[in-house]
């Protein structure tokens, strides 16, 4: 049987080493006479000067032969080994064939051990990526979310990894956090995306500012709900580094790349503060904060005036909600020269 062809197309189309897609056909063809003869225990002896492959099946040497698929006699052993005795156990090329249904069976060892094989390679690959942004385009549309070419892998970016709003099209490019990377593929994908994390716009910010890279400007926290807000903090290490104007950059060039990525989602760049009021203060933003009142171990109460509260809240509340997890505290907001609460995070449970 000339397996070189077979061999030769594989590994163009597979790019996988020569020597190990040779073992794995090498496999196939022995699994596939093991399943036709499974009483008989087989190896190969391969020739890839010339694409031979021969089987071998192991045989006892008897006096009388019962079973000629598994036993040969002493007198024809003898032809074939000098010196054989009875009992002795010799490999020698088999000569049943095997049908249809094996080959197919072979076909499909074949195809798994080469998906196993291609698994391994894409977790080695992208392993050493995971937590980074990766590029790729969209490939398809599914159900349940989206597959993206990257390199010559499919990963999938499930439909609650896309923000709200996302422009997502076949064929277009697409920009995401490699989330988690498997070593087995998980139904048919071992590579999972991320737009909508916290993790996905610090990576962007690396991207867009070196000083951030460099390690220049530290992000302190990042708080964030995809499709509606983002707020960072962010310390300088350098006292002539504004770290909020350099992370913004000349005109917005620095984040409006950001903001293209997240469509209708603002970004809200702060500066660190030891003071917590202050923190505070720089957090509610684009609200205008009066004064602020710590209220037992885990909240705060704000004043501010009336034409500024709608701004504090936010859409939904979710501005104070962000603000709340980035200072860690529960905020509540009271109107100027009241003592009354006229609004709360609700959810304290969600607080970071």
């Amino acid at each position: 049987m000339n397996l070189k062809q077979v061999i030769d197309e594989l590994v163009e189309e597979k790019g996988i080493d020569r020597s190990v897609l040779t073992g794995i056909v090498v496999d196939s063809m022995v699994a596939a006479y093991q399943k036709r003869y499974p009483g008989v225990v087989f190896s190969a002896r391969y020739n890839d000067l010339v694409g031979e492959l021969v089987i071998l099946g192991e045989k006892t040497v008897v006096l009388a032969v019962h079973n000629p698929l598994v036993e040969i006699s002493l007198k024809k052993a003898r032809f074939l080994v000098k010196d054989v005795a009875v009992g002795s156990v010799l490999m020698l090329p088999f000569e049943e064939e095997i049908g249809r249904v094996e080959i197919l069976y072979a076909r499909q060892f074949m195809a798994q051990k080469i998906r196993t094989i291609e698994a391994e390679i894409v977790y080695a690959e992208f392993k050493k990526k995971q937590g980074e942004i990766v590029h790729g385009h969209v490939h398809k549309m599914e159900r349940s979310g989206v597959t993206v070419k990257v390199d010559d892998a499919l990963a999938f970016l499930p439909h609650q990894n896309t923000v709200p709003g996302d422009r997502i099209i076949v064929g277009l490019p697409i920009k995401a956090l490699l989330k988690e990377v498997y070593s087995e593929p998980r139904g048919d994908y071992q590579l999972i995306l991320d737009r909508v994390s916290s993790d996905f716009l610090f990576r962007l910010l690396e991207l867009e500012v070196p000083e951030i890279f460099e390690k220049l400007i530290e992000v302190k926290k990042i708080v964030r709900i995809a499709g509606y807000k983002s707020k960072v903090v962010v310390s300088s290490r350098d006292k002539n580094i504004d770290p909020v104007g350099t992370c913004v950059g000349v005109g917005g060039s620095r984040i409006r790349p950001i903001l293209a990525e997240f469509g209708a989602e603002k970004i809200d760049i702060i500066p660190w503060s030891d003071s917590l009021e202050d923190l505070i203060k720089n957090s509610l933003k684009p609200a205008r904060v009066n004064s602020v009142e710590f209220v037992g171990k885990d909240s705060a109460r704000v004043w501010v005036d009336e034409d500024q509260r709608s701004y504090a809240i936010g859409k939904s509340g979710q501005n104070i909600v962000l603000a709340s997890r980035l200072v860690g505290l529960n905020i509540q907001i009271a109107q100027k020269e009241q003592d009354d609460v006229v609004f709360e995070t609700k959810d304290s449970s969600d607080l970071w």
